[in-house]
């Protein structure tokens, strides 16, 4: 089976349904209700599976949630191979995804730099041209 084709993408969407499912039901207190499953990439061979777990919260919430789940690794699977059927239940490896506090990250910094360049526009007394474009599609209408 290779890696992009219809069957796995079906296989990881279902992986990674189940997966959300299980980790909503877990009892662990170290585990955040606020955990969602990001991405799931099983292996062709069904071997193997890497989970990308987006956990919001600060470091110390996000450690905590990492190994809580490390920690229910066993019943994780159990659970999985109980819900999916599968030739083989994958061992799960779990990563915590940070890309959308990184984008949030970037998304500011984005913003800082847009206020810094008006104010110095303001401060050399240059005029932002961009309020006085006018849209072609409003002359038409």
């Amino acid at each position: 089976m290779r890696k992009n084709s219809v069957k796995n993408r079906r296989i990881n969407d279902e992986v990674q349904r189940a997966l959300s499912e299980i980790l909503r039901e877990l009892k662990d207190p170290r585990v955040s209700s606020l955990t969602s499953v990001m991405a799931v990439d099983v292996a062709p061979d069904l071997k193997t599976c890497k989970v990308w777990v987006s956990i919001y919260g600060s470091k110390e919430e996000i450690d905590n949630t990492m190994a809580g789940i490390r920690s229910a690794n066993g019943f994780i699977r159990g659970e999985l191979a109980r819900r999916v059927n599968l030739r083989n239940t994958p061992e799960l490896r779990f990563f915590a995804d940070d890309s959308i506090a990184y984008g949030v990250s970037m998304s500011h910094r984005i913003d800082e730099v847009t206020a810094k360049d008006r104010a110095a526009q303001e401060e050399r007394g240059e005029m932002d041209l961009s309020a006085y474009v006018t849209d072609p599609d409003e002359d038409s209408k």
